[in-house]
């Protein structure tokens, strides 16, 4: 079904030690996303990127939770950005940027049903928890956080957002593709009712089977679902420029096949890409992928 699709890139690599994910949203747009949509029968506008401020020009802060005001003032307004697009009858397509960003986008969505008293399920396709706190991180990077955060702990100038917590349900909430967390994460991914499909679920059951009850949690007293979408989902021989790449990910095949499925339940709100790193990657290979996937979501069929 043809949409009305906002693209905002939010050039941030504030939230993780590694440079270049500031260039993601480049990279996308290089690899033909907005034409590519548009041949889809999609219109599209860009409307360019949110500010963000430069890792060069101010001192990290707390070591704990590293430039922590300055993630949560570009996400307060993406958030702003992000709510606006859906008021205005667009579909939020976030380019990123670290996983940080997903604060800002997230609490937007959230709140755009939360003012017409609905609720939205939360899809997180990728190879980490993002469900540490400045507590329990052990490098204090921010993009390890926004999950937790989302649903409720953590730092917060992010738990806090716009005024209420959680953003989502925490039973409405599936991680797809997991396969590296950190020992406190662990624990705290248990205690906190969100569901859960590691790489070992995918390899015993497939990615059919995973997908559609993901895809039942997330849509379960829900009126629609956002879509999180890392790219470190992908396996780093599929998907080499990302910002934390951990081998065993998903395949080409079953990534589109994940992105085929959340396009034929109709139920997608809106949509993030995050921690593609052009620095290290082949040609731009990672976001071609992107791209690709991005078109299985939103329609794209093989015939």
């Amino acid at each position: 079904m043809a949409q009305k699709i906002r693209i905002i890139g939010v050039p941030m690599d504030l939230g993780q030690s590694r440079r270049g994910v500031d260039m993601g949203p480049s990279a996308l747009r290089v690899a033909g996303l907005q034409t590519r949509l548009k041949s889809l029968g999609h219109t599209v506008e860009d409307i360019g990127n949110v500010p963000v401020k430069q890792p060069e020009e101010q001192h990290y802060g707390e070591k704990r939770a590293k430039y922590l005001n300055e993630i949560a003032e570009t996400c307060r307004g993406l958030a702003e950005m992000t709510e606006r697009t859906l008021t205005e009858g667009f579909f939020p397509l976030v380019l990123g940027g670290d996983h940080s960003i997903a604060v800002g986008s997230f609490s937007g969505v959230s709140n755009y049903f939360r003012g017409q008293s609905k609720r939205v399920g939360y899809l997180w396709l990728d190879a980490h928890g993002d469900m540490n706190t400045p507590d329990s991180s052990p490098s204090g990077n921010i993009h390890g956080m926004p999950l937790a955060a989302i649903i409720g702990y953590g730092a917060p100038e992010l738990v806090e957002m716009l005024g209420y917590k959680p953003k989502v349900e925490p039973r409405n909430v599936v991680l797809v593709g997991v396969r590296d967390l950190d020992p406190k994460e662990r624990r705290l991914i248990k205690e906190s009712g969100v569901h859960v499909f590691t790489m070992r679920d995918i390899d015993e059951r497939g990615m059919r089977d995973v997908m559609s009850e993901a895809l039942r949690f997330v849509s379960d007293d829900t009126d629609g679902v956002a879509v999180s979408l890392d790219l470190d989902f992908v396996d780093p021989d599929d998907a080499p420029g990302v910002g934390t790449p951990v081998r065993g990910g998903v395949t080409y095949r079953e990534a589109h096949l994940a992105l085929e499925m959340i396009a034929d339940s109709e139920a997608m709100v809106s949509l993030e890409v995050v921690e593609i790193n052009p620095v290290i990657d082949l040609h731009n290979q990672t976001a071609l992928l992107g791209v690709e996937m991005v078109l299985s979501g939103l329609g794209k069929k093989i015939l």
